[in-house]
């Protein structure tokens, strides 16, 4: 994002000898992408290592999470070292390489967000509907779609791009066609791939607050609408049953909301400036100006497994579930690990007898830790 704009990686020679900056550039977009690069993948952990999350929502926000997680790796990793060298160190190759994974993470995430909109609209606006629409299967095929197609626009920036050299001889990443050539496509890109999506969830969520949050009448048609179908709401665990789905698909509705605003939020900045700058005779290069507008699109590939953890208990649940697994997993080990003490008849022994007590006795932490891993329940999202 940053090396095939108007929008240099190569700071003015003042500031890059600011020590100040270089440590706050560097320690802030580390500490945001190692907060993001962690936190998408265990979103990306969760969802696949267990059977009871694979729903069709978490299908998107598994595409996301990666699309955030290329977005995060190709973008704020090669920020820290342009931050620290002042030019461009990767190459012809990087150069390449680093735009074309650039703008994959950023289409395929705006793509995905509104993905799981219409998911989400055709759930609640259409949830008789949604029982053949909905799956998983018809996520997976739509989620191969978007990469597919978003790979092969993406290799446009193959041929727009290349090293250039800068009055002080240093290297950087940019455009190596004129802006009557560029601009057009970027401007293309930007439409379909930010300001269209945005327009789209707008719409979309404008429908799924009315039926959710602002008209009761609207909530007993989608009772009626599940009763014409055979679902009875009639009974005292029926209706209990009809409200606690009501309340879950408004916290998920919420969450997923959040995490549309925080994108147009985030993604706002930089992409002003990159459209200012395409009709400037003379671009706006102030270096903290670009550390921010930059931060704000790291933070916003790092932020959505935040939002998960705080907004869906399901999903904190999972997190930790997963967290004191892999630890109880390291105990287990460390605990099965052969001594001089112990034979093997000697353990078997042992293990029948632990079989025969039950969960009454545990031979320790590592194995209390196990036990309580075996027996949790599974934990499903959104």
């Amino acid at each position: 994002m940053d090396g095939p704009s108007n929008v240099s990686l190569v700071h003015g020679d003042t500031t890059l000898g600011l020590p100040e900056y270089k440590v706050v550039s560097v320690l802030l977009v580390l500490l945001v992408c190692t907060v993001g690069i962690v936190g998408n993948a265990m979103v990306v952990l969760v969802v696949l290592t267990s059977r009871d999350m694979h729903t069709p929502t978490n299908c998107y926000l598994v595409s996301l999470a990666l699309a955030d997680l290329i977005v995060l790796l190709a973008a704020g990793l090669p920020n820290v070292s342009d931050s620290l060298v002042g030019h461009w160190i990767y190459g012809h190759a990087g150069c390449l390489g680093i735009t074309y994974f650039q703008y994959l993470g950023i289409n395929v995430s705006s793509c995905s967000i509104l993905a799981f909109t219409v998911e989400r609209y055709i759930a609640i606006c259409h949830p008789m509907r949604a029982q053949t629409v909905c799956t998983v299967a018809r996520a997976r095929r739509i989620i191969a779609g978007i990469w597919g197609v978003t790979s092969l626009y993406c290799l446009l920036w193959f041929f727009l791009v290349d090293l250039n050299v800068r009055d002080n001889q240093r290297l950087e990443c940019g455009y190596k066609v004129s802006r009557g050539l560029y601009l057009p496509i970027y401007l293309l890109d930007f439409a379909v791939f930010f300001i269209a999506p945005l327009l789209g969830t707008l719409v979309l969520y404008g429908f799924i607050g009315r039926i959710l949050f602002q008209s009761p009448l609207s909530q007993e048609a989608w009772q009626k609408e599940r009763q014409s179908h055979g679902q009875s709401e009639g009974t005292p665990g029926n209706c209990s049953r009809s409200k606690s789905s009501m309340s879950s698909r408004k916290q998920a509705t919420r969450m997923l909301a959040v995490i549309v605003l925080l994108f147009a939020v985030l993604w706002t900045p930089y992409r002003t400036l990159v459209l200012l700058n395409s009709f400037l005779a003379r671009p706006f290069l102030d270096p903290w100006v670009l550390l921010f507008c930059r931060t704000c699109v790291y933070t916003n590939s790092a932020i959505n497994p935040v939002i998960y953890s705080l907004m869906s208990q399901k999903f904190r649940a999972a997190f930790l579930k997963l967290c004191w697994c892999r630890a109880a997993g390291s105990q287990r080990r460390a605990a099965c690990a052969p001594t001089s003490n112990y034979s093997a008849a000697q353990e078997t022994s042992l293990g029948t007898e632990k079989m025969q007590l039950g969960s009454r006795e545990v031979s320790g932490p590592a194995a209390a830790a196990s036990l309580r891993c075996q027996h949790e329940p599974h934990f499903s999202v959104l």
